[in-house]
């Protein structure tokens, strides 16, 4: 039988392609699940459409409201297993031929054959990642790691400079908007007028990767204006500069329009050549064929129930309409307001921000982890299931009690205060836990440690900020403060 394949969202690029048939569908429905921010709707609805018009008579391409529409009943279908649970549920009831999942640089065969000889237990990601670097021989010299040390972290922590307002580097290569961009503008105003999708955000001008030929474009960038710059301020924030010496390449790896095996090689050559220092190439290569493969495969290895079932901290409190509508104006900690209007206006952040200003907030103010977790993957251009289970669950709120991460990552303003200028424009101090100016992430520190004494005053890492939380003097005070406190 000659099969015509089934590609999705996240199979947009060549790797995907083997030649022969392809089919492509627009679900409405899909849009329509959750309220979904613009730019992620438009990157997603131009991905699909370009990739159409790049495939010509070789695509059935389909329109349509729901995926049944097109697939029900045909027997002639293969896909390669898609990236959601949901999903793979869905082409499980068709009568299709299922293929290896693709598009990462470990495989799902390779990883659980890791996994299982260490008897499913300490799948520590350094561990991973040295043995991809050791399979791979990515930044490797014969059997040990560039450098002598598989990790720079020590390198790559770097404050913002002082006094300046940007890092001072080119603007990044931005995508040219063609008709295709003005239809789907068009379409998602027409569908949110008539109700039918529910959208937050601006979507206006399209800034990430929608085609392979962009994807590589804006890789060249990367590596030439941004990757030296990489590393030392991969944890920094300036108010006036939302890209950083970020890649930006999260999104189009997402819809597999880059194959990340290539993109890791291409930049460590960097290094190779004597272009960029070891300490950027190695943070980037670690986070590519480190932590993202990591956070897919654990998707799978924890299974469908640890993104729902996991609240450690027994977190409840619903999310508050700033986040839902993304209003910043409602915010008054300087930090958390310019970062959800930087996620307003681009449907991105990065990852210091995700984690240490927005899963910081929540986790101080016990957001229901779940929700907390569909909110990421509806408001990040890069927001997928299998990227937020690890990194909001696991990680970001602590609610699977120390599978992903050791301890929470809970921090008062001190470290915002460090690592970003967002405190001198603000009217809270980040020095003060009590009284009008308190820094609600000062105050709120002490706040949840407090609240989760019983589950959390062994953890060995929290010993010494527990030991501080029973000499503070105003301890009942300043939870009694948090406790009333607003939690927008």
């Amino acid at each position: 039988m000659n099969r015509t394949r089934w590609i999705f969202a996240g199979q947009l690029g060549s790797q995907f392609d083997d030649g022969g048939r392809l089919l492509l569908i627009e679900a409405r429905s899909v849009f329509a699940r959750r309220p979904l921010h613009r730019a992620k709707a438009h990157l997603i609805l131009s991905a699909l459409r370009h990739r159409a018009a790049e495939l010509g008579d070789r695509v059935e391409f389909h329109q349509v409201d729901d995926y049944l529409e097109v697939v029900a009943g045909r027997t002639d279908l293969e896909v390669i297993d898609p990236t959601s649970y949901s999903a793979r549920r869905f082409v499980r009831r068709l009568d299709a031929r299922i293929l290896p999942s693709r598009g990462f640089v470990t495989s799902e065969t390779d990883f659980a054959r890791w996994a299982d000889s260490r008897g499913g237990k300490r799948l520590l990601l350094e561990d991973f990642y040295r043995s991809v670097r050791q399979r791979t021989g990515i930044l490797m010299q014969g059997e040990s790691p560039a450098g002598g040390n598989w990790n720079y972290d020590a390198k790559n922590r770097h404050a913002p400079p002082k006094g300046a307002v940007t890092l001072g580097l080119p603007d990044p290569w931005w995508p040219a908007e063609d008709d295709i961009d003005a239809e789907v503008r068009a379409d998602l105003d027409r569908w949110q007028a008539d109700g039918l999708v529910r959208l937050v955000g601006a979507d206006a001008p399209r800034r990430f990767a929608v085609t392979e030929a962009e994807a590589n474009l804006a890789l060249d960038d990367f590596i030439g204006s941004r990757l030296n710059d990489f590393g030392p301020f991969e944890d920094a924030t300036l108010t006036g500069d939302w890209t950083m010496a970020h890649s930006l390449l999260s999104a189009p790896l997402n819809l597999g329009l880059l194959n990340p095996l290539d993109v890791a090689e291409r930049v460590a050559a960097e290094y190779d050549a004597g272009r960029a220092p070891l300490a950027s190439v190695e943070g980037f290569v670690r986070q590519i064929v480190g932590w993202r493969d990591y956070v897919w495969h654990l998707y799978w290895y924890l299974g469908e129930e640890y993104s729902t079932a996991n609240n450690f901290l027994r977190a409840s409190t619903p999310l508050p309409a700033s986040f839902r509508e993304l209003d910043s104006g409602a915010i008054e900690a300087n930090c958390l307001s310019h970062t959800i209007e930087g996620l307003h206006d681009h449907g991105w952040a990065h990852h210091i921000q995700r984690l240490m200003i927005i899963g910081n907030w929540a986790l101080q103010r016990g957001f229901d982890p779940a929700a907390l977790s569909n909110w990421f993957a509806d408001m990040f251009v890069d927001g997928t299931p299998w990227v937020m289970a690890a990194n909001v669950i696991g990680m970001s709120q602590h609610a699977d009690g120390g599978v992903v991460a050791t301890k929470p990552y809970a921090a008062g303003g001190a470290y915002i205060n460090s690592m970003t200028d967002y405190c001198g424009g603000c009217r809270f101090n980040p020095k003060v836990r009590l009284g009008e100016d308190t820094c609600p992430f000062t105050a709120g520190y002490w706040a949840f440690l407090d609240r989760n004494e019983a589950v959390l005053a062994s953890n060995f890492r929290l010993k010494m900020p527990y030991a501080s939380l029973r000499r503070l003097r105003d301890r009942d005070e300043v939870v009694l403060q948090e406790r009333v406190r607003d939690p927008a």
